[in-house]
């Protein structure tokens, strides 16, 4: 793999659709150091749409820094809760490049360190996986797995997830950014 990269998560949960989100998202103040290698992911279920923002730096580099603008309006913005998930370290590395049109991508969240996660890594579900690990100890997870899945086999991957409990796991698609 080379070089140790640590990949910032941020959590972000509200009604506003892609489009909506986005306009947002620039008012948000990112890292200096992360902001040209950061990619951003939806998930939708009953109308509440959940993104996850990925940052990406090299180890030492990271300054991460995210504040939220100040109103400029008495006009009422729809909420957006953000969440930081913490610095996470690449430990495999299957795929980086985004996810093609007929792919989807599945986030899993993992709570219990020193997890065995090889049986991850044996799913028959015809997936790249990238494997992240909590970096700092405040992260809210211990790994967060990252499957790039064709969409013929999402249902059986989602299937197999489902048999091994995993506590969360979420289909997210690509959210197109402007240049930031």
């Amino acid at each position: 793999m080379g070089e140790d990269k640590i990949v910032q998560f941020v959590s972000f949960e509200t009604t506003l659709d892609a489009e909506k989100f986005i306009t947002q998202w620039e008012q948000y103040n990112r890292s200096v150091n992360s902001d040209l290698d950061v990619s951003l992911q939806q998930s939708e279920k009953d109308g509440l749409f959940r993104y996850i923002a990925q940052h990406r730096c090299s180890v030492g580099e990271l300054s991460f820094i995210f504040t939220r603008a100040k109103k400029s309006s008495r006009i009422p913005m729809p909420e957006i809760k953000a969440k930081q998930l913490g610095g996470y370290l690449m430990i495999q590395e299957e795929r980086m490049n985004d996810v093609q049109v007929n792919e989807s991508k599945v986030f899993t969240f993992q709570v219990t360190p020193g997890m065995d996660l090889d049986i991850y890594r044996q799913l028959p579900a015809h997936a790249k996986l990238n494997i992240y690990e909590a970096y700092y100890e405040n992260c809210q997870y211990a790994y967060i797995l990252e499957f790039f899945v064709k969409n013929k086999y999402l249902v059986t991957l989602l299937e197999q997830l489902k048999q091994h409990q995993i506590p969360e796991a979420g289909v997210y698609k690509e959210c197109a950014l402007q240049d930031l």
